[in-house]
């Protein structure tokens, strides 16, 4: 049984059986939420427990990994939290794990838009920055809970830019951008990839892995 499996069994048979008992949860939520975080920056959920050396935390990433601890601590459904963290572990070169961490958190609060925009976003990072089907499936659940969310409609048009459609991509990224309130903070990026579509339309560039496509994407998990 893989390490998430096992964390995720963990917290459903805790959870079911303090309801029963009609016992409170939120402590042993947060101790599931701290241990789940220490695991995930220590070792990889997809294999089998072994011995692993812990992998260093950038300095600068620290304050952030710090301030998503303590939000999960006082609320493990703390969607934000969720966010940051999985953010701080794709940045760490922990792709799999940000993915398997959003996975789980999606599954849990499956009618929350933001987290499987994380989810499909993670999944794009951990294919570098290639917009995969698994990915294409988070951002269609996400735009059938809110059809109104800006997420699925960037990554669907970076997907069509990657499949060689630059003209499709330009096509739901002027929709998005029509849409869109003039002080949305994502709009210089649609400007910029709406300028790449363009280009590659007239170049007759074929599609491929957008330049900065996972690194500088804009944050539209959260609203």
């Amino acid at each position: 049984m893989s390490g998430w499996i096992a964390v995720a069994l963990l917290t459903l048979l805790t959870g079911a059986a303090l309801w029963r008992m009609k016992m409170p949860l939120l402590p042993v939520g947060f101790a599931l939420a701290v241990g789940l975080a220490g695991y995930l920056l220590t070792s990889n959920p997809a294999l089998p427990s072994k011995p692993a050396p812990p992998r260093a935390i950038d300095a600068n990433a620290a304050p952030q990994l710090e301030i998503a601890r303590k939000r999960l601590l006082q609320n493990t459904g703390d969607v934000g939290a969720w966010l940051m963290f999985a953010d701080i572990l794709s940045h760490e070169g922990k792709t799999a794990q940000a993915v398997e961490g959003l996975s789980l958190a999606a599954k849990a609060m499956p009618d929350v838009p933001d987290l499987w925009v994380g989810l499909g976003n993670a999944l794009t990072r951990h294919a570098d920055g290639f917009v995969t089907p698994a990915a294409r499936l988070a951002f269609g659940r996400a735009s059938e809970i809110d059809p109104t969310h800006p997420g699925p409609y960037y990554f669907l048009g970076l997907a069509w830019l990657q499949a060689g459609e630059p003209d499709e991509a330009l096509k739901v990224w002027q929709d998005l951008y029509a849409r869109s309130p003039e002080d949305a903070p994502y709009r210089p990026e649609l400007e910029r990839l709406m300028r790449g579509a363009r280009a590659m339309m007239a170049a007759g560039i074929d599609g491929g892995r957008f330049p900065g496509a996972d690194d500088n994407a804009p944050a539209l998990e959260q609203r």
